[in-house]
């Protein structure tokens, strides 16, 4: 379903983001990003000169490498379009999200190593949505484990609680997607929501 039809306008901003998500043949995943922001009106710039309509403003790529526990082993950040010169400085900084975990807190942990002068806003705003294209690359594997985890709950071993519990409004565990997944997790809905 489409969004209801807009009051009369002109485009002036357009960000194009692509996320691809990569199963590597040594078990490691690659996240990639890439950045585009132009306008639709040409601009000076006091580094570039004139910015035509069109041209990027911003074009930027991100690479996270991470292991199927989601612990990003490796990142790479290039700036190819910036509106200044000093922007570039920014991403080597990157590489030092080495170690983090995707997960809980995941966003306050990138602001910690790459937040404010020692990264750059765009690159920063794409890593959450690279955390989720992680996920969904992860997703075969982790079921994977899971239907295993419950081949040995059966033969005696404890279950661990799926992740994706009250992550989201479908993943509520008193929801009804929990409760025919996961009926051993599911609560009772609150009678006063």
């Amino acid at each position: 379903m489409p969004l209801s039809p807009p009051a009369p306008r002109a485009l002036h901003h357009l960000r194009d983001i692509a996320l691809r998500g990569f199963l590597r043949e040594d078990g490691l995943v690659d996240i990639e990003a890439h950045l585009v922001d132009t306008k639709t009106y040409g601009f000076p710039s006091d580094w570039r000169g004139q910015v035509q309509p069109g041209e990027p403003l911003h074009g930027m790529w991100v690479r996270l490498t991470v292991n199927q526990e989601l612990v990003i082993t490796a990142c790479e950040a290039v700036t190819d379009f910036s509106p200044f010169e000093t922007c570039a400085g920014a991403t080597p900084n990157f590489a030092r999200l080495a170690g983090l975990s995707i997960g809980p807190g995941f966003n306050r942990a990138v602001n910690e190593v790459v937040g404010g002068t020692r990264g750059c806003t765009h690159l920063r705003e794409v890593l959450a949505q690279m955390a989720t294209v992680a996920f969904q690359t992860l997703w075969p594997i982790r079921f994977r484990r899971q239907q295993e985890q419950r081949g040995a709950e059966a033969a005696g071993a404890p279950r661990q609680r799926p992740a994706l519990l009250g992550t989201c409004h479908a993943y509520d565990p008193a929801g009804p997607v929990v409760a025919r997944k996961w009926p051993e997790w599911a609560e009772k809905p609150d009678a006063a929501s």
